[in-house]
């Protein structure tokens, strides 16, 4: 079997030859580290992102099958984006930015961290009418003609995994206004607010419907969200049902009519409040299974949702910076999920600047022998 018939064979409940082992990528501090360290040459630390040439190479060295971030993606936010723009340097060192998005954001040199989010352009209705409505229209240059036809023409014969990357719904929304801004506009301008969500979501789909129109053929459907903290939702959940739902509904509905049978979603933190809205919405694959202080695993939303609901992730990545014990007792853990079927184990981020690099082999290693 090829890694491509692997991933299908596992999460629709299939016999395999054995489980693929699967990463998310690396942060580029990670990268920069292990090269420092002398693990990676100075030419393969360049260009080293999700799928690149380097990335497989590392992945290979490391003893991962693929990452599972293999989407093809199109063109699904602000087209174009907002040009970054360093507005003022502050008197403690911080730059003050506009950003892609048009929230304007505090950063500071050699600080790695989340910008802190300061301000947004996306405050009203002229607001969105100036700046963001037009950006956010479908038109042919947001889809990716020569990669799908690329894809469409290796349809047969490809033996990787690839996904088609299908947008946010709410989770860029947050982005361009921020959590209070889009929380208050829903009391402020409910008009306003439904339009916004609905605008997002009608150039996601035409997107999407067009590149299913090629005839690439994709294996899976993924959407990124990123709306949940270590405590749940950044948004209410019935107005997430409400307002949000029947988009999902129609856009995994358009999907499963081309054959796509497995829809994923990425959302970090605590997402056990908007999961039954994804699940009874078409999405049945979650990920990455953000482990977290909350101590998230797909067994008590198996036993909750059944075998529909499937999972990538979900491994402790926090092993790989200590010892080759704590990478034992993680593997051991992950056994007894893989057990429940339909779920493929994967660090649940980026690999961390934290992590050993000979720990993530001892990882690979130790995964191929008890996964076969």
């Amino acid at each position: 079997m090829n890694n491509r018939e692997r991933l299908l064979a596992v999460l629709r409940y299939q016999e395999y030859d054995r489980l693929p082992l699967v990463h998310f990528g690396f942060w580029a501090e990670t990268i920069e580290r292990w090269n420092k360290e002398g693990h990676i040459t100075d030419a393969d630390a360049r260009d080293v992102w999700d799928n690149s040439p380097n990335e497989q190479k590392l992945c290979a060295r490391l003893g991962f099958d693929f990452n599972y971030s293999c989407n093809t993606g199109n063109s699904t936010s602000l087209f174009p984006s907002f040009e970054p723009t360093l507005l003022e340097i502050q008197a403690d060192g911080f730059h003050r930015s506009l950003n892609e998005d048009g929230a304007i954001v505090l950063t500071k040199p050699g600080v790695v961290s989340i910008p802190a989010e300061v301000g947004h352009t996306l405050v009203d209705r002229a607001s969105w009418e100036e700046h963001y409505k037009w950006r956010l229209q479908y038109s042919d240059d947001r889809v990716s003609w020569d990669e799908l036809a690329k894809f469409k023409a290796i349809n047969d014969t490809r033996d990787f995994p690839r996904g088609l990357h299908l947008g946010s719904l709410f989770g860029r929304i947050r982005d361009v206004m921020g959590v209070i801004g889009v929380s208050y506009l829903l009391e402020d301008d409910e008009d306003l607010y439904d339009e916004i969500i609905n605008t997002f979501a009608d150039m996601q789909y035409t997107v999407a419907e067009k590149a299913l129109a090629t005839g690439a053929q994709f294996d899976f459907a993924h959407y990124w969200e990123d709306i949940c903290y270590n405590h749940g939702p950044l948004v209410n959940p019935s107005v997430f049902r409400e307002k949000v739902g029947p988009h999902y509904k129609r856009m995994t509905e358009l999907c499963n009519r081309h054959g796509i049978d497995i829809i994923s979603l990425d959302c970090d933190g605590q997402i056990d409040a908007l999961l039954p809205i994804w699940f009874e919405n078409g999405v049945n694959t979650m990920f990455p299974i953000e482990v977290g202080t909350w101590d998230a695993n797909i067994r008590p939303w198996r036993e909750k949702y059944g075998k529909e609901l499937r999972g990538v992730g979900g491994m402790n990545k926090t092993c790989f910076a200590r010892d080759y014990k704590a990478v034992d007792e993680e593997v051991e853990r992950l056994r007894r999920l893989v057990e429940l079927g339909g779920y493929i184990p994967c660090p649940d981020h980026r690999i961390a600047p934290d992590a050993v690099f000979e720990n993530v082999q001892y990882y690979c290693e130790k995964m191929h022998k008890v996964f076969g």
